[in-house]
């Protein structure tokens, strides 16, 4: 029975994390163990950024309705409440361009908003 010999496999496990850290700086880009450590704390903060992503994005949308329905004389709060109970079903995204760049759209929005809330 033969040996196992792990060279061509290790060769290729190290290529692959030496070519992932190829812009890291020193020996974090040239040695292997430094390479890896590196490439690891990368891959880790880079699937976290992913999830803090969707965050981000959800607080600048909210931010952005929340100036819109003000300009209305609205709090964001009771507009959404407001498009909730009037059946209107939009989301976060979509409310903030229509905040951003179709004004008179996102004014109906409020007024049906308004009106939900006074009835």
């Amino acid at each position: 029975m033969a040996r196992v010999k792990k060279a061509i496999n290790a060769k290729k496990k190290h290529k692959k994390i030496l070519k992932l850290a190829k812009g890291q700086y020193g020996a974090k880009s040239k040695l292997f163990r430094p390479a890896n450590e590196a490439v690891m704390r990368a891959l880790r903060f880079a699937y976290i950024g992913r999830k803090l992503r969707k965050r981000d994005f959800r607080k600048l949308w909210i931010a952005r309705i929340n100036a819109g329905a003000r300009m209305h004389g609205m709090s964001y709060s009771r507009l959404i409440n407001g498009l909730k109970q009037a059946g209107i079903e939009i989301n976060r995204k979509m409310l903030s361009e229509m905040a951003i760049y179709d004004e008179v759209g996102f004014k109906q929005l409020v007024d049906v908003a308004k009106q939900k809330l006074n009835a």
